[in-house]
């Protein structure tokens, strides 16, 4: 599917304001969710010493980044809603960046890891290369990649008044691999259920040597 500079800009406007409008019942949904599999895997495979300096993208209300601020990491989110980037600021007392998925501004090699939970899949496919080169440039040598998404059959649309792309293992793989990432390990939540009930592919990826 190829989007003109007009669309994108709808698909940006249209997601965000889904939810800027619904921020306070996302927040009252989700703050309880457990993605403690997915922060440990991250900090896991950071190579480092300790605290790391962690990119929280797309932090949302800013669930996560408490989490990493409580295990002494140096944590900033980033999202594209405004109120979003207001309450995490104040849930987490981190510094938080409003910027739009697709207009991104990120300081070169600064990061050791990059938390992209529940995110990614709201770019475009065709931008998604350049979304990713974006993230493995704000990255520091080794530095490591999570990501989490709901799985597909490479389709992309409109889905409750949110605009999603839904990748499956191969195609996932081809994106992040294109884009300089050597993938460290993948699978598939939640965690213990069956295959045909986990929607969610979650995968950990590192900057590659070479790149």
């Amino acid at each position: 599917m190829t989007h003109d500079p007009k669309d994108l800009e709808k698909i940006t406007a249209v997601t965000l304001d889904h939810y800027e409008r619904y921020a306070e019942q996302f927040w009252e949904g989700t703050r309880d969710h457990d993605v403690s599999q997915n922060i440990a895997v991250l900090l896991a495979h950071i190579s480092c010493e300790p605290p790391f300096t962690i990119l929280d993208f797309g932090c949302g209300p800013g669930r996560d980044l408490m989490q990493f601020k409580d295990r002494g990491h140096n944590a900033i989110g980033l999202d594209g809603t405004r109120n979003f980037a207001e309450m995490a600021r104040a849930h987490s007392g981190c510094e938080v960046w409003h910027q739009d998925f697709l207009k991104l501004d990120l300081p070169e090699a600064h990061f050791d890891g990059v938390f992209a939970n529940a995110c990614l899949f709201h770019i475009p496919t065709q931008e998604l290369p350049r979304v990713l080169r974006q993230l493995h440039a704000t990255l520091k040598p080794d530095g490591v990649l999570f990501a989490s998404n709901p799985r597909g059959d490479n389709q992309e649309g409109w889905v409750a008044g949110r605009f999603g792309a839904y990748h499956d293992l191969e195609a996932w793989r081809r994106y992040m691999s294109t884009a300089g990432f050597s993938e460290i390990m993948h699978y598939y939540r939640p965690e213990g259920a069956p295959r045909e009930r986990q929607p969610w592919l979650a995968s950990v990826w590192r900057k590659s040597e070479d790149t």
